[in-house]
């Protein structure tokens, strides 16, 4: 299951994203708890009851309990800031942009995981989301912390197949 089910689930017309989606874990330079834990919490951001039960069941052999739980809270989070971030910028009143969110953020302290691997998969689900505000946040962070471009591509490039594929099903099952 995992990864193999969604590919042989993908339309004809998607065999680009069968093909990426082969490809974009199992060769990445990211460590395997990187990747995994990116591919769940774009799952989860992404929606798809088959795509995020399959990489779920697959992350499980590659995450423990706790990169589990940070991957998933990394989708949470990121439902809420990417929002209310991407708002306060679209309005584009410095007196948004200079008023404190006042909203509970605490998992990104203390997520559970290495600082370094969350901050990963909250860019990853904010690319997904579309919040430029906290996509330059994150990428800045993990610059700080010693991540490179390449790793920061990496995520990216996983975040953009496991949404395809998301959007694919579900663009599949409507019309069933």
């Amino acid at each position: 299951m995992g990864l193999d089910a969604i590919t042989a689930a993908l339309p004809e017309y998607a065999k680009d994203i069968r093909l990426n989606l082969g490809s974009i874990v199992g060769t990445s330079t990211l460590t395997p708890v990187q990747a995994w834990g990116t591919a769940l919490a774009c799952a989860v951001a992404s929606r798809n009851p088959v795509v995020l039960r399959e990489i779920a069941a697959e992350a499980l052999g590659h995450l423990e309990p706790e990169g589990v739980r940070a991957a998933k809270g990394a989708a949470a989070i990121m439902a809420m800031t990417n929002v209310y971030y991407r708002a306060k910028h679209l309005i584009g009143d410095e007196q948004y942009a200079s008023t404190p969110a006042r909203l509970r953020m605490q998992i990104i302290a203390r997520p559970g995981v290495d600082k370094g691997d969350f901050e990963l998969w909250c860019l990853a689900v904010s690319a997904i989301n579309g919040c430029g505000v906290c996509l330059e946040s994150h990428e800045k962070a993990l610059r700080r912390s010693g991540f490179t471009r390449e790793q920061v591509h990496e995520a990216l490039r996983i975040s953009a197949v496991v949404h395809a594929a998301a959007v694919t099903l579900d663009a599949e099952a409507a019309l069933a």
